[in-house]
């Protein structure tokens, strides 16, 4: 860390230090300086659907409480433990079946799965009221209410953490993750004190009930949605990248963090039109040497690619010696495949490269493989000074890769035993 240049402190208050940031800049201890610029707006989002959230939640747990017989007389202690004990297993074994599937995926996407996890979070609830009013299958309701909510506690727990780490500016991580806790219980107690109001005015009524919930769960997708679209993250993943490298061979620009962020699709749905999968085992890729030299053939680059036109398939076989870089162009490279299968305009030397796949057969894809290969090493290094320049971080990325690592040699069929 370079020494302090300088330091200020407003009347008494405790003084901060200021160092010079490597393009020359001043950089300031504490806030706004230590967080990310999307830092305030998407704090006072976030405070909103919680505070909707919070709202909602008391009324789903008056309505749960009601089902297992709190108040009533001729309720079971021992049945109302044994459907508390049933909600609380199942939510156990989907918390641990979930986090093994998708926990991997959640840093490629942290914006998508937040917004997932808040709306589901709003049908668990909706599934809580709705279970007094279906007694003969409120065991199972419940059930399903509280496997949604460990759901939404393993993607929501999971993204947090994905975004303090992009919002924390001076390696405060934690400081950032422990005002953002107390942020959260702060508002929290200000929804269990309106609750408190809340409940008494709405318990007898049902029908005030469920129009309360629906108006709180439409302020809190509002919320959520205006909180995640004001995140803007410097690093690529493939729908962002998708969006840049898009503008880029049609207009020759590299569309901005800002940019792309506004125009990052944040619901299902929303990709790129090919299906792309770095990291894949070579095993799955080749299985003969004429193929594997088919696929070394004409680059140097430190992964193999093999392109299904069929299905619009790129797989990407990694080196050992793969780096951020590497990956990033690979992915650059499965996604200009994809592009050739597309109707948009493209640099000449790849518009040539589409007649050629779209006339050849399906066998010779290997050859528009190798030639893209060609087009890429004048392409790509203009593409990545853009990205940098542009304000991407491209030392990191948080595109979707696979723990399979290859190494081959560079001319199979020339081997001496």
């Amino acid at each position: 860390m370079a020494d302090v240049l300088c330091s200020e402190q407003f009347g008494s208050g405790a003084a901060r230090g200021c160092r010079a940031a490597l393009d020359g800049s001043l950089q300031w201890e504490g806030f706004p300086d230590s967080v990310s610029p999307d830092y305030l707006p998407y704090q006072l989002w976030d405070s909103v659907q919680a505070f909707a959230s919070s709202l909602s939640g008391s009324l789903a747990t008056h309505a749960v409480l009601l089902g297992i017989g709190v108040g009533d007389a001729k309720a079971s202690v021992s049945a109302a433990t044994a459907t508390w004990l049933v909600k609380d297993s199942t939510g156990m074994l989907g918390r641990i079946v979930f986090a093994w599937w998708m926990g991997s995926k959640m840093d490629c996407n942290a914006k998508q799965w937040r917004l997932f996890a808040d709306i589901l979070n709003d049908i668990a609830m909706f599934l809580e009221i709705m279970a007094p009013i279906l007694p003969f299958c409120f065991t199972i309701t419940v059930c399903i209410s509280n496997l949604a909510k460990c759901l939404v506690g393993v993607a929501g727990g999971a993204t947090r953490a994905a975004l303090t780490m992009h919002q924390a500016r001076r390696n405060n991580m934690a400081d950032v993750s422990a005002k953002d806790g107390s942020q959260e219980t702060l508002v929290n107690l200000a929804g269990l004190l309106v609750s408190l109001l809340m409940l008494p005015m709405v318990s007898d009524s049902p029908s005030l009930s469920l129009s309360c919930f629906f108006f709180l769960t439409a302020l809190h997708i509002y919320a959520n949605y205006r909180a995640v679209r004001a995140l803007v993250i410097e690093t690529l993943n493939e729908q962002r990248l998708w969006l840049v490298l898009r503008h880029f061979l049609q207009r020759g620009e590299v569309l901005g963090p800002t940019s792309a962020n506004q125009m990052e699709p944040l619901w299902t749905g929303f990709w790129s039109s090919v299906s792309l999968s770095l990291g894949a085992p070579l095993h799955h890729v080749t299985s003969s040497v004429s193929e594997l030299q088919q696929l070394v053939e004409g680059h140097q680059e430190p992964y193999l690619l093999r392109w299904d036109q069929s299905r619009n398939q790129v797989q990407v076989v990694l080196s050992q010696m793969a780096g951020p870089e590497a990956i990033l162009r690979a992915a650059t490279h499965g996604l200009v495949l994809g592009a050739l299968r597309g109707d948009g305009p493209l640099p000449e030397e790849l518009e040539e490269l589409r007649n050629q796949a779209r006339a050849g057969p399906e066998k010779e894809s290997w050859v528009v493989v190798r030639e893209t290969h060609q087009v890429l090493d004048k392409l790509f290094p203009k593409f990545l000074k853009g990205l940098q320049d542009a304000g991407w971080s491209t030392e990191k990325h948080q595109l979707e890769v696979d723990e399979w690592r290859a190494t081959w040699l560079l001319c199979p069929e020339k081997k001496v035993l």
